[in-house]
């Protein structure tokens, strides 16, 4: 598995379709303003970094994101993607999850207008959320 360390990105799509990749202590930030930096992803693990620009995970599989921060610019962060593990992590842009399955949350803060809507197999261990219309039209929810 490829490793990335200690790098920003702020150009479009900068690691679409990255498949086997392990990405630390980075930024997603910066004046190009790019987004969906790991659109159709597979395989993914992203550890300490930071999120400032828009729907950085996009129709992604096998993902775990661990002690990240996704500011409220970070909009509609993770979107279409399949069994994915979120750790320790802020999610505080409009609309983090939607249309998502199979995902599990621990230890998350959550700050999400309109969160998980329409995603299912959601289960969420020691999370703190305040969100409008959470988890509209969700299904298979387990909250603890």
């Amino acid at each position: 598995m490829e490793t990335i360390r200690n790098r920003t990105f702020d150009e479009e799509r900068a690691l679409y379709g990255a498949r086997g990749l392990t990405v630390a202590d980075c930024r997603f930030d910066g004046p190009a303003d790019g987004e969906s930096a790991f659109k159709e992803g597979a395989d993914l693990t992203v550890t300490r970094c930071f999120f400032n620009l828009r729907y950085p995970f996009w129709h992604d599989r096998n993902l775990t994101i661990e002690d990240c921060e996704m500011t409220p610019l970070c909009r509609a962060a993770l979107w279409y993607c399949d069994n994915v593990h979120i750790g320790s992590t802020r999610l505080h842009g409009i609309k983090a999850l939607r249309e998502c399955k199979d995902v599990r949350l621990r230890g998350c803060d959550i700050l999400s207008a309109e969160f998980g809507w329409s995603s299912r197999g959601i289960e969420m261990t020691g999370c703190s959320a305040e969100s409008e219309y959470f988890m509209l039209r969700a299904s298979a929810l387990t909250l603890r």
